[in-house]
Formats: structure tokens, C-alpha cells, sequence
């Protein structure tokens, strides 16, 4: 499965967006990358452009290359209801993204290697599918000769408690249960998701 692994602080001023996490570049240049960068964020954008742009920034949140993206989009439209709700649902029922939730992992990408790397069970069995769809009343948690592991116990170190309603985290055994899918409030991801319904509906 192939993944973006560019410069990701030029994606970040792109979007003007931290949208991997604390980035100090950001901060000191919030404007796009490039020769011209702060002549094009006055440049007025079309219809298209913006709503285009909001389906690379959610694809770049969620570490999604196209395809696998809009089969996830696709997914989103056959279930009823609203779309662009049901599609940020299926993405932070992904595995990569509850680790990274539980506070397991620093980063998406992190959590990400190491659920291809092994290191993360879901009800006892290793799943090293990062894409792999978790259900109501899964338990994720950490292998047991990974516990150690130094980016998982920094990153448990810095974690916030019960900081999302739909995961329940047990500090004693390192595992995770994922009580229900969030609600679109639930989600703290500043994306638009109706431009990217309006996008794929073209």
C-alpha cells in the first residue's frame, strides 16, 4: 500500500492547517511553500480549487492515498443518511487512527508503522492492517513483548485522559475499547466534508 512520504511542514502551510500535528515551521511561515507563496494566499480560489483542496487536506489528515480514499467515499454513500458525516465515521473507525486516538502512537503515521510493524492487537489477535475497520466493542491494545517500546511509553507519557467519548482507554493493560462510532461533533478534525461530497458528486 503505497503512502505520501514527502516533506510533510509544505503540506501543512499548503492548507495553513497543523494537519500533522504541532509543527514549529508552520508557525514561523503560515503561508504556502514556494517562490510566490505569499502572493497566492491572496489569490482568489474557484469553487473547484476549494472544494478539491478539501478532499487532499482530508486525505493528508488521514494518511489515505486516491483510490483507497474514495473507496472509502463510496463506502460513506451506500450507507444512508448523510455522506460526508458517514465518511469522517468510516475514517476514524480505521485502526491506524483509534491508535493514534488512544494515544498509543504520537502521529497517524506512527501509529500506522506500528500496526504494519506488528506491535498492536485487536482482541488478542495481531492485526497489521492499518485500514482494518474496527467494530462496536472491539478492544485494541499493545502486544505484550511491545510495551516497552520507547515511542509507545513516550507517547502514553503525554497522553490526555478520556479526551474522545467514543474510546475507553485501561492504563493497566494498554488497551483500548471502541465503544461506538463518534458523531460528526465528536470529531475535532476542522474539515468541510460537504466540498468533498460536492466534489465526488460532479
Amino acid at each position: 500500500m503505497g503512502k505520501y512520504i514527502g516533506p510533510k511542514s509544505k503540506i501543512a502551510r499548503k492548507f495553513g492547517e497543523p494537519i500533522f500535528g504541532a509543527d514549529k515551521f508552520l508557525e514561523k511561515k503560515n503561508y504556502p511553500p514556494g517562490q510566490h507563496g505569499l502572493n497566492r494566499k491572496r489569490k482568489k480560489v474557484s469553487e473547484y480549487g476549494t472544494q478539491l483542496s478539501e478532499k487532499q487536506k482530508a486525505k493528508m489528515t488521514y494518511g489515505l492515498l486516491e483510490r483507497q480514499f474514495h473507496k472509502t467515499f463510496e463506502e460513506a454513500a451506500r450507507m444512508g443518511g448523510i455522506t460526508g458525516e458517514n465518511l469522517l465515521k468510516l475514517l476514524e473507525c480505521r485502526l491506524d487512527n483509534v491508535v493514534y486516538r488512544l494515544g498509543i502512537a504520537p502521529t497517524r503515521a506512527a501509529a500506522r508503522q506500528l500496526v504494519s510493524h506488528r506491535h498492536i492487537t485487536v482482541n488478542g489477535e495481531v492485526v497489521n492492517i492499518p485500514s482494518y475497520s474496527l467494530k462496536i466493542g472491539d478492544v485494541v491494545g499493545v502486544r505484550e513483548k511491545s510495551k516497552s517500546l520507547e515511542v509507545i511509553t513516550e507517547s502514553l507519557a503525554g497522553r490526555q485522559v478520556n479526551r474522545y467519548a467514543w474510546l475507553e482507554w485501561n492504563a493497566q493493560t494498554m488497551t483500548g475499547k471502541f465503544l461506538q462510532r463518534p458523531e460528526r461533533e465528536d470529531i475535532p478534525e476542522n474539515i468541510k466534508e460537504q466540498l468533498i461530497v460536492e466534489l465526488y458528486s460532479k
